[in-house]
């Protein structure tokens, strides 16, 4: 072997080793590559611990429909669906990537289970999630915010390594370098409603302020205007505490639906059946 003969083989035997130490992440048909550009963003897939700890994070079960943002090779839906028997849908704008994971789903025993949609994930419709996962960029999760406090109340969000801004996550969670931020979407509240207690003995006019999964104001009892204390509103659930006109603490928690809420209010451990209409 001469020497330009030696050296082409050395260069070739070098790169085959390269090669083998890159990870893979597609199959015959189709190589993804690291960071490669897409519509929105590049493409860098969730390592499995963290898929693992977004889902769990989620409280995901059986009972769930799980949706991923940007679902790349599916590993996400496909998690869903293996580990914690959701059934799963994956948005990806990529259509050799889309392709790819369905062959994934299918390796995977989980087809039945798992749907991917190669299409715009700002066009696509994803309201039926009751889960719903995304690893974006933080301008992209600003701009999907609005459509998603639309979203049905206590649907669960949850994002790798980037939050939602001025949304404050419900809870936060590291794992090795990345993290983890979950959002329970809160019904909305703010405005007045009129309580009535199915006894007739209780009855007032509410008036909250809300900003996000925040809320406070003030009860209005008889002409006398209180604060409400520890008021909160977790998905589609609203509670808080006040001191009535005869100076015990009562609390309220209520299921809201739409304009109307129905629940129970407290005092002393006796619940008296209670509702409330929007203003």
């Amino acid at each position: 072997m001469n020497g330009r003969a030696a050296l082409v083989f050395v260069i070739a035997f070098a790169a085959s080793l390269a090669a083998q130490d890159l990870p893979r992440y597609g199959d015959a048909l189709y190589e993804p590559r690291l960071r490669q550009p897409g519509k929105d963003v590049m493409w860098l897939p969730t390592p499995e611990p963290m898929v693992e700890r977004m889902l769990a994070m989620a409280k995901t079960t059986s009972a769930d429909i799980v949706y991923d943002l940007g679902s790349g090779d599916g590993r996400l839906p496909i998690a869903a669906a293996q580990k914690f028997g959701a059934r799963a849908v994956g948005i990806e704008y990529d259509r050799d990537l889309a392709a790819l994971a369905r062959r994934n789903a299918e390796r995977a025993g989980v087809r039945g289970k798992v749907t991917i949609v190669q299409g715009d994930i700002f066009k696509e419709d994803f309201t039926r999630a009751t889960v719903l996962t995304l690893y974006l960029l933080p301008d992209l999760n600003q701009q999907l915010r609005p459509r998603i406090l639309a979203m049905q109340p206590g649907t669960r969000v949850v994002s790798h390594a980037w939050d939602m801004g001025e949304w404050e996550p419900d809870a936060t969670q590291r794992l090795g370098d990345g993290e983890a931020f979950l959002w329970i979407v809160p019904a909305r509240v703010e405005g007045r409603w009129a309580l009535r207690d199915a006894a007739g003995f209780f009855a007032g006019e509410l008036s909250l302020l809300q900003r996000f999964q925040r809320v406070g104001g003030t009860l209005d009892l008889r002409g006398k205007v209180q604060p409400v204390l520890g008021a909160y509103v977790e998905g589609d659930i609203l509670g808080f505490t006040f001191v009535d006109l005869d100076g015990g603490v009562r609390s309220v928690r209520a299921r809201v639906d739409g304009g109307s809420l129905a629940g129970s209010l407290n005092f002393a451990g006796n619940l008296t059946p209670l509702t409330g209409q929007r203003k």
